[in-house]
């Protein structure tokens, strides 16, 4: 009994490291706790399938070079706001209220600027923070 204890204190104890270390991306005083999706297979992925993100979590793109990414919302069962980051960290590009596509034929999310990176968090949570273009983002990944 005591070692099952002392196991399950352990584990816990990890999780919370794994909260400490966690990848995040800030905008003015909020922050997001992100998954990095910075291959071919993960940026393809994104996050489809699911059917729950969590109010202070969201799926930051990193690409190789900066340049202009579509995005859809192919088997996205969640709406979300996608938001184009450039090389300096800056907002280039928003998209409120992307809705989620179960079709063969999905909406094109199409930035006219350049961007390195692109983030999704929950539809909504661009106009609770006052996001717009031009602001900056501070990144702590890992």
């Amino acid at each position: 009994m005591i070692i099952l204890f002392l196991l399950l204190v352990n584990i816990i104890n990890q999780h919370e490291q794994l909260k400490i270390n966690q990848d995040k991306v800030c905008f003015k005083s909020r922050c997001f706790n992100v998954e990095i999706a910075d291959t071919v297979e993960s940026r393809q992925k994104g996050l489809m399938y699911r059917d729950f993100l969590a109010s202070n979590e969201g799926m930051l793109f990193i690409f190789d070079n900066e340049g202009i990414y579509p995005f859809w919302m192919k088997n996205t069962l969640i709406y979300l706001d996608i938001i184009w980051i450039d090389e300096n960290k800056q907002v280039v590009y928003i998209q409120e209220n992307a809705l989620p596509c179960k079709e063969e034929n999905c909406i094109n999310y199409n930035p006219d600027k350049n961007a390195l990176y692109v983030l999704e968090i929950n539809a909504g949570k661009v106009k609770e923070l006052g996001l717009k273009e031009g602001d900056n983002i501070i990144f702590h990944i890992n």
